[in-house]
C-alpha cells in the first residue's frame, strides 16, 4: 500500500482537510440510450455498430458532466457502454461462451456465461472506455472492473479444476487490462468482488488473485477493492492483508450496524464509505449525509477516507442519483470545513460543541 491518494486532490480545492468524493461505477443511462440499445442489438433493428458508438459516447459525455456538475473529485462514465458486469467482460474474453439466460431470483434472468476453454486475453477491454472519458473531463477518472473472483463464481466452469485455478488465469488477464490502462495514464482502478460478500470463505482466493492482479504496477496507481454487502466479520480483519490501497464498503444500506466490526483490530488500510444508500429512491439530505461521514472517521483519519454511494446507482431513477451525489458532495465540503474549524475530533463522532 502506497501513499497515491494525493494526486486526486483538486488543485483548487477549498478546505485544508480532503476527504475524496466518487462514486462506486454505475449510474442511471439516459432513457434514449436504452432505446438504442435495443433497436441496436434488435437483428431488423435500424441501428449498426456506429450508430451504437456514436449514442454510448454521447451518454458518457452527459454522464460525466453530470458528475463533474455534482462536484465529484473523481468521476466515472457511469458504465454507459456495460451492459452485466460479469456479461460484459465474459463477452470480451476467449474461453467463454453463452448457451441462454438463467433465472436468478423472481422474475429476474442472468445471460450466465460457461467457460469451455483455457481463459485468454484478445483485445483491450476498457482502454478506449477510458480514454474517451480521459479526453471528456479535466478531472482523474476510475476505472471499475468486475474482479476475477466473481467473474469465476458466477460463470459454469467447465474448463479448470476448480474456480481458484479459474479466478487465478483471470487475474493474469485483469492484470494485463490495468497495465494496458495505466499506459494511457489511468492511476485509479477499483476491483468488484460481490461474489465474495455471498462466499466469504473463500477470502484467501481473493487475496491470491489480487497478488497477480497488482503485480507489476507502478506505486502511483490506486487500486481499490468493492465488495458489496454481506457479513463482513467473515472477511475482517483478513482483508487488511490484501495489497490495496482502499477498501470499499456498502455500510449505509445496513444503517452501519457492522461498523464495530472494522474496529479490532484497527483499520489499516485506507477506507472507501457508503454514504448514500442506493437501494432507497429518496435523496438524503446533507446533515443526514454528513452524519454518515462522521462514521467513518470512527474508523480513519480524514486523510485516509473516500465517500460514495453504498453501490452502483444504475437502478434509481437519474435524477434521485443526481439529488444523492450533488448532496453527498456538499457534505463532504462542509465536513472538511468543520475538520478545518476544530468542531470535529477525529476518531470519534462527536463535536466539539458535545
Amino acid at each position: 500500500m502506497s501513499d497515491n491518494r494525493e494526486q486526486f486532490r483538486p488543485a483548487d480545492h477549498p478546505n485544508e482537510h480532503f476527504i475524496l468524493t466518487t462514486v462506486v461505477g454505475s449510474y442511471p443511462k439516459p432513457k434514449w440510450l436504452d432505446r438504442v440499445r435495443e433497436q441496436y442489438e434488435d437483428p431488423d433493428g435500424p441501428f449498426d455498430d456506429d450508430n451504437w458508438a456514436e449514442a454510448a459516447d454521447d451518454a458518457a459525455r452527459v454522464i460525466t458532466d453530470e458528475h463533474e456538475r455534482a462536484g465529484l473529485d473523481v468521476v466515472v462514465d457511469g458504465e454507459m457502454r456495460r451492459n452485466e458486469m460479469v456479461e460484459f467482460f465474459a463477452e470480451r474474453i476467449e474461453g467463454y461462451e453463452f448457451n441462454g439466460p438463467v433465472k436468478v431470483w423472481g422474475h429476474n434472468y442472468f445471460d450466465k456465461p460457461s467457460v469451455t476453454d483455457t481463459v485468454a486475453y484478445d483485445e483491450p477491454w476498457l482502454v478506449s472506455e477510458f480514454e474517451f472519458t480521459d479526453e471528456a473531463t479535466e478531472r482523474p477518472v476510475k476505472v471499475p472492473i468486475t474482479g476475477p473472483y466473481t467473474l469465476a463464481s458466477w460463470s459454469f466452469n467447465e474448463a479448470y479444476d476448480d474456480d481458484r485455478d479459474l479466478a487465478l488465469a483471470l487475474a493474469d488477464l485483469v492484470n494485463e487490462e490495468i497495465q494496458k490502462l495505466v499506459e494511457q495514464g489511468a492511476r485509479y482502478i477499483q476491483i468488484d468482488e460481490p461474489a465474495l460478500a455471498t462466499t466469504p470463505d473463500d477470502h484467501a482466493i481473493v487475496g491470491e488473485a489480487l497478488d497477480r492482479i497488482v503485480a507489476d504496477l507502478p506505486e502511483d496507481v490506486r487500486i481499490g477493492l468493492h465488495v458489496c454487502y454481506g457479513d463482513y466479520s467473515r472477511i475482517y480483519p483478513e482483508i487488511l492483508d490484501f495489497p490495496i490501497d482502499e477498501f470499499d464498503v456498502e455500510l449505509a444500506n445496513g444503517d452501519y450496524e457492522q461498523l464495530d466490526v472494522f474496529k479490532e483490530p484497527e483499520f489499516t488500510v485506507d477506507l472507501a464509505l457508503g454514504v448514500t444508500d442506493a437501494h432507497v429512491a429518496a435523496v438524503e439530505s446533507v446533515p443526514e449525509i454528513k452524519e454518515n461521514i462522521k462514521k467513518g472517521l470512527e474508523l480513519v483519519p480524514p486523510e485516509r477516507l473516500t465517500v460514495s454511494p453504498d453501490c452502483g446507482l444504475k437502478l434509481l431513477p437519474r435524477e434521485v442519483a443526481y439529488g444523492k451525489t450533488a448532496n453527498m458532495v456538499q457534505a463532504a465540503r462542509e465536513v472538511e470545513h468543520e475538520l478545518d474549524a476544530g468542531e470535529i475530533e477525529v476518531g470519534t463522532s462527536a463535536t466539539a460543541d458535545d
